[in-house]
């Protein structure tokens, strides 16, 4: 037989590459960023593993969904409302609430509305899952954990006094995994939520609170409804909005840059007059 013909496999390659075992996680990296370096690993199976041992280091609060722009139903609400809302939003699950957003009575599959549709008897009560509450410090891999065993999906996250912080799913954690992935909107966090690109424009995280956004664009916009900017978007649209919308407030041009079905997450913010000036040239 010819020696040549057998070729070895990708895992028989990498096995061979990893033979010198890491003494820590920084060694480990370091491998496995020299196998993708020699073609042993592709970017998206590097990317999973990175992701996999990140998870173990991650809080829920680094994910969740923030509490302002959480989508929830209000046990008080009509069936049409109820209704219209789920169809609007489109997720499978919901957090009802009672009295206020920090009163959750349980959670709603959208797909138990559809016995009421069939015209069965309905009672939206009796038809809530239970909510788990979490708190904010719990690390995503004994979450995730937690989740595969009880088989629930979704976790409402509560602060330190035992207020509504936001949620998490099990997807939000598993994007964590396979991929929060990074495109050419996505900037260094590290210095700061409001980021001036090389166009002068400002790339911002929907995150940040309307505090800190007046202060920066001189903007006067109440705090009193949402917490964030992405809150703010959200409102005026009376709707999660997708990728590239554009919202004008107050002087300012917001266009949505990254978006998903349960949040925004990157807004880039021209100033109106600048693009008039610029226009007119």
């Amino acid at each position: 037989m010819d020696p040549d013909s057998h070729k070895p496999t990708l895992l028989e390659r990498l096995s061979s590459f990893l033979m010198r075992e890491p003494e820590d996680r920084e060694q480990l990296l370091e491998l496995l960023h020299g196998a993708f370096e020699r073609n042993l690993l592709d970017g998206d199976a590097l990317s999973m593993i990175e992701g996999a041992l990140s998870v173990s280091d991650m809080q829920v609060r680094d994910v969740m969904v923030p509490r302002a722009q959480m989508d929830v139903l209000s046990v008080a609400d009509s069936m049409a409302k109820i209704t219209g809302f789920v169809i609007e939003a489109t997720h499978s699950r919901y957090p009802v609430v009672g009295e206020n957003r920090d009163d959750v009575i349980g959670i709603l599959l959208a797909k138990e509305l559809l016995s009421y549709h069939a015209g069965k008897e309905f009672d939206l009560r009796d038809t809530l899952r239970p909510a788990v509450f979490i708190p904010e410090s719990k690390r995503l891999n004994v979450l995730l954990r937690e989740f595969r065993a009880s088989r629930n999906h979704m976790a409402i996250v509560v602060d330190e006094y035992g207020g509504v912080a936001g949620l998490i799913t099990i997807e939000d954690v598993l994007e964590q995994i396979v991929g929060d992935i990074e495109d050419e909107y996505d900037f260094d966090e590290s210095i700061g939520n409001i980021v001036l690109d090389n166009a002068g424009r400002y790339r911002v995280k929907a995150t940040t609170e309307i505090a800190d956004f007046n202060t920066a664009f001189a903007t006067a916009f109440s705090d009193e409804d949402y917490d964030t900017v992405g809150g703010l978007v959200i409102h005026q649209l009376g709707r999660l909005p997708k990728r590239n919308e554009v919202v004008v407030l107050d002087g300012l041009r917001l266009q949505v840059l990254r978006a998903d079905s349960r949040r925004v997450h990157t807004l880039l913010v021209d100033q109106q007059r600048s693009l008039a000036l610029n226009s007119a040239e």
